[in-house]
């Protein structure tokens, strides 16, 4: 296509919301005017069920749930009177909180301010906040916070030594159920390090939960400062206009009410049910097209700006947990998902651009840009030219190097990076996401395949359980096959090698005798 034609092109297919600034161009997927009306009939079954969604139908038939996101951003949505109080309540509930911290108002004991804080989540309890945390806190925020998004022991270690006083630090333990092992653990190490100061944790802790969860029950039979509430229509990788992300942002002095009005904003057009005047589904177009339907290339998400580093990484749970699926809603084998990975502008320059224009055409590109350099002026680096107009050149220049060798790429700009601005980017992804789900056929609200890989954990937890007790019962070397046998696991033996393995390296009493490298000859015992 000559660059005329290009430029046509681009006007034919460029989306621009004036209220956000945002311009969304999928001109660079090489898709023609026939694949669009190919998919009429599915785009038009699509907003038809993102409509029935919004208005409470059960969008998760294998749970049983609404899916209901949407309705924290614009709680006249809710379908029942009750529901709405709830979400209006909660936010203000939130600010109310965030407004007595900051202002000592609710301070630690014996000190007049807190200044830290520890999140304890995983998944989208933690990738929500992250995001939202590196791109919009302050350079000096009212209190500064730190992740514990894993169930390392090194990890931990690390998040509370970089904390200069526990004495002054609240900290927000996330789980919906307060029983998935990551969260809970971080909890116990984390109550044991203020134990360990002297600390009456239950003055510092707050619970982000479902009411009536483990952790709630917790909370409330240990007087912890505040507990705000997780609702079963709202899924974690969908969960950052919640309590789960509005609580740490407003505690960072990050304006929650701009996100929530960004997001109510990009609602409002996404929900238009005519392709070109719909953005999310442009989206969701050019990811049909580009994977022909099946999730044939992966997404790889460049942001052009250093506070948006972890929007690869949102997008990763997002998309994958979300699409990532096995059977669609007629319980058929389809296999469905796009894989999504990303690094940053102009780092990727460096990194990997070299493979995406020349390696495996197994990818399209999605190029996240952002117009404002910087809120003071830019001093020239070479005449006439900024760094920021170096890494504008930088972005522009992969876009047409990729387009030169048949690779394709979407370009999102917005104007700066601001809350108004973020809150519209996740809620044109989460219905991008929703539409494509229609598109495929498949459910996009739950996530069957982590909680098979959470049951295959708890089993071999409970291995490693029967297996310690035969050894304690035995109290002699026994070969890894009389471990197994007599632990009613005889198929399990290399699953039981690696517990065993992995308790001897930690020093947990159990001595593996004989050659490593040969794992078959060996015994092990109890100290």
């Amino acid at each position: 296509m000559d660059a005329k034609a290009l430029w046509q092109r681009y006007q034919d297919w460029l989306y621009f919301h004036e209220g956000l600034g945002l311009y969304l161009d999928i001109s660079r997927m090489r898709f023609d005017n026939a694949f669009v009306e190919s998919l009429q009939s599915k785009f038009e079954k699509a907003f038809a069920d993102m409509a029935a969604l919004e208005k409470g139908a059960i969008a998760n038939p294998d749970e049983n749930r609404m899916v209901g996101h949407y309705w924290l951003r614009n709680p006249d949505l809710a379908p029942t009177p009750e529901l709405k109080a709830e979400v209006v309540q909660t936010l203000e509930q939130i600010e109310i909180f965030a407004d007595q911290v900051q202002t000592g108002a609710i301070h630690p004991p014996k000190e007049s301010r807190f200044t830290d804080i520890i999140s304890i989540g995983i998944g989208g309890s933690a990738l929500g906040p992250q995001f939202v945390a590196e791109a919009l806190a302050p350079d000096s925020p009212p209190l500064n916070i730190h992740f514990i998004d894993n169930t390392d022991p090194t990890g931990i270690d690390r998040v509370l030594s970089h904390i200069n006083n526990l004495a002054t630090t609240l900290v927000l333990v996330i789980s919906k159920s307060g029983g998935t092992p990551e969260p809970r653990n971080g909890m116990i190490e984390v109550k044991k390090a203020y134990t360990a100061k002297n600390l009456d944790f239950s003055k510092y802790a707050i619970a982000i939960t479902s009411a009536g969860s483990n952790l709630d029950k917790v909370a409330q039979s240990e007087g912890w400062l505040t507990t705000f509430p997780m609702y079963d229509w709202v899924g974690g990788r969908t969960s950052e206009m919640s309590s789960v992300g509005l609580v740490p942002a407003a505690l960072q002095g990050i304006d929650v009410r701009a996100m929530l009005d960004g997001a109510k904003e990009m609602d409002d057009v996404t929900r238009v049910a005519n392709l070109k005047n719909n953005p999310a589904a442009l989206l969701a177009l050019a990811w049909y097209f580009s994977g022909n339907g099946k999730g044939e290339k992966d997404m790889v998400v460049l942001p052009y700006k250093d506070s948006l580093l972890l929007f690869s990484r949102y997008l990763q749970q997002l998309v994958m947990e979300s699409l990532g699926k096995e059977k669609d809603l007629e319980g058929k084998t389809v296999y469905q998902g796009i894989a999504v990975y990303g690094n940053k502008g102009s780092t990727d320059q460096h990194a990997y651009v070299q493979q995406l224009r020349e390696g495996v055409p197994n990818f399209f590109a999605t190029l996240i840009e952002v117009l404002e350099d910087r809120q003071i002026s830019s001093p020239e680096v070479d005449p006439g030219v900024t760094a920021g107009d170096y890494l504008s050149g930088f972005l522009l220049g992969t876009r047409q190097a990729l387009y030169e060798n048949n690779r394709d790429s979407i370009t999102v700009t917005i104007p700066q990076v601001n809350a108004r601005t973020v809150g519209a980017l996740i809620a044109l992804y989460e219905r991008a996401v929703g539409l494509y789900a229609s598109l495929v056929n498949i459910n996009a609200y739950h996530q069957p395949g982590v909680e098979a890989g959470k049951k295959a954990a708890a089993a071999i937890l409970d291995l490693q359980k029967r297996v310690l007790s035969v050894l304690q019962k035995e109290k002699k070397a026994l070969s890894l096959v009389e471990v197994a046998a007599q632990a009613g696991a005889s198929e399990q033996v290399e699953s039981i090698y690696k517990i065993l393995r992995h308790l001897h390296a930690n020093n947990r009493g159990v001595i593996l005798t004989g050659d490593l490298s040969k794992p078959a000859s060996l015994t092990v015992s109890l100290s």
